[in-house]
C-alpha cells in the first residue's frame, strides 16, 4: 500500500477546503442555519410534537443528512473532475499508485470534509434547539458510513461528467428533492397510507430514518433495514468504481 501517495492526494484535497472556506464550509452552515430559523423557530413553534419530539429537534437529523449528502457528492465529484479537466489525471494514472489508493485518497478527503461539516451543523443546531443523542456511537457510524458512501457516488459522478453542468445535475435535480421527500421535515407516518408505501421506494428515507433513530430512538423504518440499504448502496458504488478503473471509462480517453 502506497501510503505516501494516499497522503499526498488526501491532504491536497483537504487543502482545497481552506482555499475555498466560504464555499466549502461557511455557505452550507449558513444555509442550514436559515432552515433552523425558518422551520425550527418560526414554523416549529406553531407545530405539535412528532413522536414526542419537538419539531425543531425532530428536523435536526434531516438537515444534517441533507447537507451531508449534497456536500459529499459535490466534494468528491469536483475533486476527481478537475484532474480530468486539466489533464493531470494522466499523471495519476501513470504513477506507481493503484486505483484503490487513488480512490482512498479522493474519497477519504471528501468524506472527511463532509463529516466535519456535519459535526459543525450539529454544533450549530444546539444554538437553536435542545436535543439529546440517544446512541452517539451509532450516530457517528451513520455519519461516517453515509459520508463515505455518497463520496464514492460523487466520485462516480465526477468521472462520468464531461462538463461542469453535469456535476450539478444529479445533486440538484435528484438528491436534493429525494432528501426533502425522504422525511427530513416530517415523519412518513404522517402521510396517507398509499404515499407511505410509495415513499419507501425513496432510498434516502432509510438514511434519514436510521440517523434520526441514533438521536431519539424513533424511526420510520427498522434500523437494521436502514443499515442494510446503506451497505447495499455502498457495495454498488464500490462495484461501479472497480468497473470504471478496470475499463478506463472516461479516464483513459
Amino acid at each position: 500500500m502506497n501510503f505516501y501517495a494516499i497522503r499526498a492526494i488526501y491532504f491536497f484535497e483537504l487543502a482545497r477546503t481552506w482555499r475555498t472556506l466560504m464555499q466549502s464550509i461557511a455557505s452550507p452552515v449558513i444555509s442550514t442555519t436559515l432552515y433552523f430559523v425558518v422551520f425550527g423557530s418560526a414554523i416549529g413553534s406553531r407545530m405539535t410534537e412528532i413522536d414526542g419530539i419537538s419539531y425543531g429537534a425532530f428536523i435536526v437529523p434531516g438537515l444534517i443528512m441533507l447537507a451531508l449528502l449534497t456536500e459529499s457528492i459535490s466534494n468528491a465529484s469536483f475533486g476527481i473532475y478537475m484532474p480530468k479537466f486539466s489533464g493531470t489525471i494522466y499523471e495519476i494514472l501513470s504513477a506507481p499508485i493503484s486505483y484503490v489508493e487513488t480512490v482512498i485518497g479522493y474519497v477519504g478527503a471528501a468524506a472527511t470534509k463532509s463529516v466535519i461539516l456535519g459535526l459543525l451543523i450539529l454544533a450549530t443546531a444546539r444554538l437553536f434547539v435542545s436535543f439529546e443523542i440517544a446512541h452517539p456511537l451509532w450516530m457517528i457510524l451513520f455519519l461516517v458510513l453515509t459520508a463515505v458512501t455518497f463520496s464514492l457516488f460523487g466520485f462516480i459522478i465526477g468521472v462520468w461528467a464531461d462538463g461542469f453542468e453535469k456535476l450539478q445535475i444529479i445533486p440538484m435535480m435528484i438528491i436534493t428533492p429525494l432528501t426533502f421527500l425522504g422525511g427530513s421535515f416530517y415523519s412518513i407516518s404522517m402521510l396517507p397510507p398509499l404515499w407511505q408505501k410509495i415513499t419507501l421506494f425513496n432510498p434516502v428515507v432509510y438514511l434519514i430514518s436510521g440517523f434520526r433513530w441514533s438521536f431519539y430512538g424513533v424511526s420510520d423504518v427498522n434500523v437494521a433495514i436502514s443499515v442494510g440499504m446503506t451497505l447495499a448502496f455502498l457495495s454498488l458504488c464500490l462495484t461501479s468504481v472497480w468497473w470504471i478503473f478496470k475499463t478506463g471509462y472516461r479516464l483513459k480517453s
